[in-house]
């Protein structure tokens, strides 16, 4: 077994001989801008990418028409598994304001790094491409699907302003509220009708009363997805889509009740009928891994990157769902001012220039000495199994 100096080493040398074209593909992703579970050319080009460098690639994946699987077998049976994490779906407006363009790039070089010490490592190392993280989550379905129950690891790497190796991830509840009334002329007869968009006012006037008393940590906010058909017609269908967070399931559920409660509230004083369904797939909070966030804290400390962040929020992440049945890790890598957060228009400005261009270079050998530092100790490596052990309850 070679040192750890000389496997990083090695990891630091293939990054500086493909970040020029993994640059390159953060530019390219940027500019296609494909929004969530569209990522048609995007995901094809990542995998080509992969292809081209000898991996081998399942695609589609898991169902999911823009999703993948890749590895580039060493010949020898490993006894662990590592799956490399790679997001790269856009936003509506904002394009690429969450910087997946950039993190899915960091996730293949991260992958070219490490990928020739699987035997070192005794690991199989995948990539796995993992779209829809602003909406329908893959990962979540993905975890569902049992894709990660033989994971010893999961990890990616976030852009953000702030240097971060634990944040503060919130679960959502994404439901669309129905209400039912009946339709009349609003002129002639509007006695005639119920009024289903009465009713979905009244719901969100009651989260505003509502959010008053929720803590501080928690976030309700919606939309009208389906507000009427027509100014002349009493409305009859009428529906709204709701994001509901917090930080834990216990409150997560306390929520859910609550905010039912405002729906049931609203159509009993509109004489409607309401019911809600799940539009997008829940993402669950983060189980945090003690002992990988301490290794991480070291290889921040190692590449020269400060943790001061003033506070741990960073919103939500399907990685959480896939927190639960392995060990993962999301560490925020700061890329933009301290004064521009996600999804602001400033921040896509920032993904592909000189802070990018550093931010891939850390954020691989972030990915890469984490792999390299817990998979040739094997007390951090049992260590971080029984924390997660411990944790996921």
């Amino acid at each position: 077994m070679r040192s750890y100096e000389e496997l990083k080493q090695q990891a630091f040398a293939a990054i500086d001989a493909n970040k020029d074209e993994m640059f390159e593909l953060n530019k390219w992703i940027f500019d296609k801008k494909e929004l969530s579970c569209q990522e048609y050319e995007t995901s094809a080009k990542l995998v080509e990418t992969l292809r081209s460098h000898g991996f081998t690639v399942e695609y589609p994946f898991a169902g999911l028409e823009t999703a993948f699987f890749a590895e580039k077998p060493s010949g020898k049976a490993h006894g662990r598994k590592i799956a490399i994490l790679t997001e790269y779906d856009a936003l509506p407006e904002v394009g690429h304001a969450c910087g997946h363009c950039l993190s899915g790039s960091i996730s293949l070089l991260a992958a070219l790094a490490v990928i020739g010490m699987q035997d070192e490592l005794d690991a199989d190392i995948h990539v796995i491409g993992t779209p829809g993280e602003e909406t329908d989550g893959a990962k979540g379905h993905m975890a569902d699907a049992g894709i990660f129950d033989s994971y010893d690891m999961a990890m990616m790497v976030h852009l953000n302003n702030y240097n971060m190796v634990v944040s503060d991830v919130v679960a959502i509840s994404p439901f669309e509220y129905h209400f039912h009334g009946k339709a009349a002329h609003a002129a002639a007869a509007p006695w005639d009708g119920i009024n289903a968009f009465n009713a979905g006012q009244l719901f969100f006037h009651a989260l505003d009363m509502m959010r008053q008393h929720i803590k501080p940590e928690c976030r309700i906010h919606g939309i009208f997805h389906n507000p009427g058909e027509a100014v002349n017609i009493v409305p009859e269908e009428v529906s709204l889509r709701v994001y509901i967070r917090s930080l834990d399931k216990e409150t997560q559920d306390d929520l859910v009740r609550r905010v039912d409660d405002c729906a049931r509230g609203a159509a009993i004083a509109t004489q409607c009928t309401w019911d809600k369904t799940m539009f997008e797939h829940p993402y669950d909070p983060f189980n945090h891994n003690e002992t990988g966030s301490k290794v991480l804290e070291e290889i921040y400390e190692e590449l020269g990157l400060p943790l001061d962040a003033p506070n741990r929020r960073f919103g939500s992440t399907d990685a959480g769902n896939v927190s639960w049945v392995c060990p993962t890790f999301h560490p925020l890598l700061e890329t933009v001012p301290h004064d521009i957060s996600i999804h602001q228009k400033d921040f896509a400005n920032y993904m592909t220039g000189d802070r990018a261009y550093e931010s891939l270079q850390n954020g691989a050998k972030i990915i890469a000495l984490q792999c390299i530092r817990i998979f040739t100790d094997p007390e951090k490596h049992a260590a971080m199994k029984a924390d997660f052990e411990k944790t996921r309850g």
